[in-house]
């Protein structure tokens, strides 16, 4: 093992507290010393926050200042606890409780329920969704299984800003929040749910901290030794404290103001859950004394990367875009962002999987890559261009397209239909396989306009809607298609896209993407009625959906691309728009001054990655009629048009393929698609340049599998793959 290598996986405990503050920079220096009193940081996206707080800590520790179990350091993840821990015994600093809010108000509870109430504690209820349903039922209300989460995430927002069921109507009213249901209704099931909990003697998460408070309030007595044994708070993430956390917060320090906060305005983007970034501006008003640090040296992202996000938080607007801060980065200069315009979404998608393909040809890690968008919904046509261009990937934060419920569901309503034929009433008024398909999922919650608002029932609704599109695209694929056909493409699709088993690029949301980072991100589907989502119409919620997408620039180390598509599918009408949140930033859009002149790129448009000439229409070899579905266009044919296709040699293909796939531990997707072998197998190829010319087959594949598959197609084996690559 390399010193540098031992230094990297097993740092040295410094020496000295002295020691401790090496390498950080002024201002982190400045926090790390500040250890009385009250202390906000406002802490910019890659400024090394949790760097700066955990040297203090360990600072105060090692100097003597700071009594390890006197400190309880909080935040909000499990795995950013974890990682505070770790630093800190890292530092020398062990003994130093860090933990979520919960976490550390569970453990008080557990320990002083006996004294303060007597008796066991109540069973601390997992997931409260069962006893959600439950009230439902008893008050008569059904809910199905999304709605019963849109209704159990309004209890857990109630009860985290303090509203008491009969208040929740009102409150709803003042925050213009978009309930799932009639206030009204939820209203009743909180408060029956409430009951319910009683009756049954168990507790939820959120009561957790409610009756920590109440204790705490109650008693003080107990707050006193809680006091006593606590001295010194720290609080990161604190723009997204909720009313509850700060009440609990308050009654931890009791008038004591030795109080460290660390967040970022400009990162709020949890409201709907209760967060809210007030705490954070309202500091200095509630501390008049604090000591207010400002980390603004962006040590992750390039000069391009943060000049954008920059640009972003200068057109903000709102108390949270007063505070703002102006990143600084501290990297090389590296690529300008790119931005993309693609005619329609199969285009974007097959665009992005061609330029993360060429990245990683030029030697940046999968792993180190990810595509992030508004709504999960949008995964499925992600996921199938990775798979057609061979890039292995993972999901984070949601299920796979179709392992979601919602979409299982509609799968097996679709197949009954499909066997029932003539015989299903619900299909007596659809002439056509897109009204049959409509039909069949209107019985599943799709509706013909979506429902108002976000949430669980919002997320149902587009990946229903998905496969409405994708059988309309599958109709004017087709002549004449059935049902049956339907439900056998959307099998082949599923059978298609198993987990991978090696680490891949990261398909996410942007909300999952909140405290991670890569070296190369990308940005699509930013068009208006995404970014920002239909369904933000206050200026309030607006703004939070800028903050979004600054969140997602300022994931990206040194790549960053942005992308948009001007229709939905290919021929449609290029209506779509751009996000107004580029204006001014993206090039040809308009001027902000100083702020678009210092990009040097511009918008490559509708060609994928730049390699091919844009398509015309793709006629089927056999009937030539023009085909618009990927599969159908892959094997030059219409899916019912007869097919000349070796079975003998697609079975020697397939087995090859899987052999290839266990020595690289890859999945067999990611060496060739079955439709890409399909097409070879039909088409034989002799040659190099009619291997190629098969979709599905670019230049890196060509290299690697080229030989062993025109082999293969020759009559031979195939070997066992090149080495050489």
């Amino acid at each position: 093992m390399t010193a540098a290598t031992h230094s990297t996986l097993f740092p040295q405990v410094p020496e000295t507290a002295d020691a401790v503050l090496d390498g950080l920079d002024p201002e982190q220096r400045e926090v790390a010393l500040a250890l009385s009193g009250p202390v906000c940081v406002l802490a910019g996206a890659g400024t090394g926050k949790t760097r700066a707080i955990t040297h203090r800590i360990a600072y105060g520790v090692r100097a003597g200042i700071l009594q390890p179990a006197s400190v309880l350091a909080v935040t909000f993840t499990n795995r950013a606890a974890g990682e505070m821990r770790g630093r800190l015994r890292q530092l020398g600093a062990g003994g130093v409780q860090a933990r979520t809010f919960h976490s550390a108000a569970l453990r008080q509870l557990q320990f002083f329920w006996p004294k303060a109430v007597g008796g066991d504690m109540p069973r601390l209820l997992e997931r409260k969704i069962q006893l959600v349903a439950d009230a439902a039922a008893r008050c008569r209300i059904r809910l199905d299984r999304n709605e019963l989460r849109d209704v159990t995430g309004e209890i857990e927002w109630a009860k985290v800003t303090q509203t008491v069921p009969a208040d929740y109507p009102a409150a709803v009213a003042k925050s213009v929040r978009d309930a799932p249901r009639d206030p009204a209704e939820i209203s009743q099931i909180y408060a029956l749910y409430e009951q319910l909990k009683r009756d049954r003697s168990v507790i939820d998460f959120e009561d957790v901290l409610l009756l920590t408070v109440g204790i705490l309030q109650d008693r003080h007595d107990i707050a006193e030794q809680i006091r006593r044994q606590y001295q010194h708070f720290v609080v990161d993430e604190y723009q997204d404290v909720s009313p509850l956390q700060q009440r609990l917060l308050d009654l931890w320090l009791g008038d004591r103001d030795n109080l460290c906060v660390v967040g970022d305005a400009s990162q709020t983007i949890y409201s709907f859950t209760g967060a809210t970034p007030d705490h954070l501006l309202n500091f200095r008003n509630r501390h008049p004394n604090a000591t207010v640090v400002k980390l603004v040296r962006d040590y992750r992202s390039t000069p391009q990367v943060v000049h954008l996000a920059n640009g972003l938080l200068s057109q903000a607007r709102g108390r949270a875009a007063e505070h703002r801060l102006e990143l600084i980065s501290q990297r090389d200069p590296g690529p300008e962002p790119a931005y993309t315009e693609y005619a329609d979404e199969p285009a974007e998608a097959e665009g992005t999987a061609r330029r993360i393909r060429d990245l990683i040809a030029a030697g940046v890690p999968a792993g180190e890559i990810a595509v992030l968008y508004r709504i999960n919904a949008q995964s499925e046509v992600y996921e199938q261009a990775l798979a057609d261009a061979g890039v292995p990937y993972q999901l984070r934060g949601a299920e796979r397209f179709f392992e979601r419920q919602e979409v299982r569901e509609a799968g097996i309503a679709l197949r009954g239909a499909a066997r029932a034929g003539g015989n299903d009433s619900l299909l007596d008024d659809a002439d056509d396989l897109p009204s049959q398909v409509r039909a069949v999922l209107s019985t599943k919650g799709w509706t013909s306009k979506p429902p108002s608002g976000s949430g669980a029932v919002r997320d149902r609704w587009e990946s229903l809607a998905a496969l409405v599109r994708l059988a309309e695209d599958f109709a004017r694929a087709k002549s004449g298609p059935t049902l049956s056909d339907l439900v056998a493409e959307l099998d082949e699709r599923a059978a298609a896209q198993h987990a991978p088993t090696v680490q891949g690029v990261t398909l996410a949301s942007l909300h999952a993407a909140k405290g991670l980072e890569w070296d190369a991100v990308f940005l699509v589907g930013l068009t208006e009625g995404m970014m920002p989502i239909t369904y933000a119409k206050t200026d309030e919620q607006v703004e939070e959906e800028r903050r979004l997408l600054y969140v997602g620039v300022t994931r990206a180390r040194l790549h960053l691309s942005l992308s948009w598509a001007l229709s939905r599918a290919p021929g449609g009408r290029a209506s779509r728009r751009p996000t107004r949140f580029l204006k001014g930033l993206r090039p040809g859009s308009g001027s902000l001054g100083s702020l678009a002149a210092a990009g040097a790129g511009g918008i490559e448009r509708g060609i994928a990655g730049g390699r091919r000439k844009p398509r015309g229409p793709v006629l089927c070899r056999v009937c030539g009629a023009t085909l618009t579905e990927a599969g159908a266009m892959k094997l030059m044919r219409c899916e019912d048009c007869p097919s000349d296709m070796d079975e003998a040699l697609y079975e020697r293909l397939r087995d090859w393929r899987a052999e290839q796939a266990r020595e690289l531990a890859q999945p067999a997707y990611c060496v060739f698609t079955d439709k890409t072998l399909m097409a070879i197998a039909e088409r034989v190829p002799t040659t190099d340049g009619e291997l190629s010319s098969i979709s599905g087959v670019g230049v890196r594949k060509l290299d690697r599998f080229g030989a062993d598959v025109l082999a293969i197609c020759a009559g031979g084996d195939g070997g066992t793959g090149d080495e050489e690559h």
